[in-house]
């Protein structure tokens, strides 16, 4: 029998139709709320012509609608797709003509991105985080839809064009199950806060799938900011385990330390996305009382691989072994299998793992060898199976959390006149992790001011895409064989050397 999220959801409001299911705005709703906006999601959505295999794109805040939806489009045997609404509109518009959907739902205070959306001919309807569902007649049935997928995310890709990343039922379902059984502080019961958005898969699978499956009841905040809300949210919900970047940790500390109080019930952070500096998980345990992990993962694996079990056996520098169901191997770059304290390139398998990717054989074909997926990430792997991150083998910025791959930005920089060309590389930041900064070589005679490029990215990217800091330079840094050295760059940037 297959897996199916919404049958698994089902079961479990069965055992207790009135137990807590969404805390939202300072009160919980149980099962049966949920069971009512659901049905009526449901019969709304089937109305407009949405059945299996379709594909729903929505643009919503962190609100109970992203679950309902979520709901609703499974029991009709269709696939969510939870997109990015500060993705830019040209982005938005490339990534909903390569995942052609049914329709897109949208929150209500987004009035010109669902004029820009409908413009560029697909149906749209706004609705309010909570609001009774909105009719959307959709476009007809989609040839290639797949009843399997229950969410499709959506990232730019390395060279800027549309990468999607489709993952089933089973995977969520696998993934959901391995954190649960698996991580210290996922107990059935335990309040779970979610201040992520639904669009980013770290977001999704941990603060949505998981508490839906396993029976933690979800508080939802519309956002991290601002604290004063954040402290009051997790006050008033209980919550006993917060699920976060590692950007929002100072911020949590600060507000602490000038009086903020938070609840005795949190005992546990999860943090992904990103590094957690040892100093932040010591101030933590020391000044809170409360224990911080550092997850690994990546959206074409559900998204999470692996993370420290619990405290007792956590090992410091490391991301912890991959959840159960994983094979894991270090890899030379000739893709031989290493033994452990080698380092190489880590490769996984198992069901958590994505087929491949959306409508993109080639793409598929290089990163997913036999049922095997090439992480692009340089590990070592201990006797135990503990992960060390050693470096990104792809040169992806990391940004609060999101992924900016450089690609993108140095394409739309090379678009203005004159530009010969650019690189962009990651910046360390004390509050984001990292910001993109971008070094510029100029034709000669040629003349471009930093505001210009950064104005430049501003119209095209969404905003943490956008360089912070914008070098002209004379020359690049290459190798032997050509290739710029961005690791040079990034030293220069250090170092604070690079020459405007």
């Amino acid at each position: 029998m297959p897996i199916r999220l919404e049958k698994l959801f089902e079961a479990r409001l069965k055992e207790d139709p009135k137990q807590r299911v969404l805390w939202w705005r300072g009160e919980w709703r149980d099962g049966k709320w949920v069971e009512e906006r659901v049905s009526a999601w449901a019969d709304t959505l089937r109305k407009g012509g949405f059945g299996p295999g379709g594909r729903l794109a929505v643009f919503l805040p962190n609100s109970p609608q992203t679950v309902l939806l979520s709901l609703a489009v499974w029991r009709l045997g269709g696939t969510l797709v939870p997109l990015n609404p500060r993705g830019g509109m040209e982005w938005i518009l490339r990534i909903l003509r390569h995942g052609d959907p049914f329709g897109v739902i949208l929150g209500e205070d987004m009035p010109d991105l669902a004029e820009g959306i409908r413009a560029g001919g697909f149906p749209a309807a706004s609705v309010s985080t909570e609001g009774e569902p909105v009719f959307l007649k959709g476009l007809p049935d989609r040839p290639d839809g797949d009843p399997d997928l229950a969410v499709i995310f959506a990232t730019s890709g390395t060279t800027g064009s549309p990468k999607a990343v489709p993952l089933t039922h089973e995977n969520l379902y696998d993934n959901t199950k391995g954190v649960f059984e698996t991580i210290e502080g996922f107990e059935k019961g335990r309040v779970l806060m979610d201040v992520l958005p639904s669009f980013h898969s770290f977001g999704y699978t941990v603060c949505c799938v998981l508490p839906l499956l396993w029976g933690l009841p979800l508080a939802l905040l519309p956002g991290f900011l601002p604290l004063k809300t954040l402290f009051e949210g997790l006050r008033s919900s209980e919550t006993g385990i917060l699920i976060a970047v590692p950007t929002m940790l100072p911020f949590l500390l600060g507000a602490a330390s000038k009086g903020e109080t938070l609840p005795p019930q949190l005992r546990y952070i999860l943090t992904g996305g990103g590094k957690l500096d040892p100093g932040l998980e010591a101030r933590f345990r020391d000044q809170l009382g409360v224990i911080t992990y550092e997850g690994y993962g990546l959206t074409e694996c559900s998204p999470v691989v692996s993370c420290n079990p619990s405290d007792a056996l956590r090992k410091r520098g490391t991301v912890g072994p991959p959840l159960p169901g994983y094979e894991a191997e270090v890899r030379s770059d000739r893709g031989e299998a290493l033994p452990p304290g080698e380092e190489g390139v880590l490769w996984l398998r198992g069901p958590s793992v994505a087929r491949g990717y959306f409508k993109d054989p080639e793409l598929s074909a290089e990163r997913f060898v036999d049922g095997w997926l090439n992480t692009g990430d340089m590990v070592t792997l201990d006797p135990e199976g503990y992960i060390t991150i050693l470096d990104r083998v792809s040169d992806m910025i990391i940004v609060g959390g999101f992924n900016v791959y450089p690609q993108e930005v140095e394409s739309v920089i090379r678009e203005l006149q004159g530009v010969r060309e650019a690189v962009v590389v990651g910046l360390p930041h004390a509050v984001s992790g990292e910001v993109p900064a971008a070094f510029v070589l100029m034709e000669e005679g040629a003349e471009l001011s930093a505001g210009a490029v950064i104005s430049r990215c501003k119209e095209k990217m969404a905003h943490f895409k956008v360089p912070r800091k914008v070098l002209f330079v004379k020359e690049l840094p290459l190798s032997a064989t050509g290739k710029v050295l961005r690791r040079k760059l990034r030293e220069e940037l250090a170092a604070g050397t690079g020459k405007k």
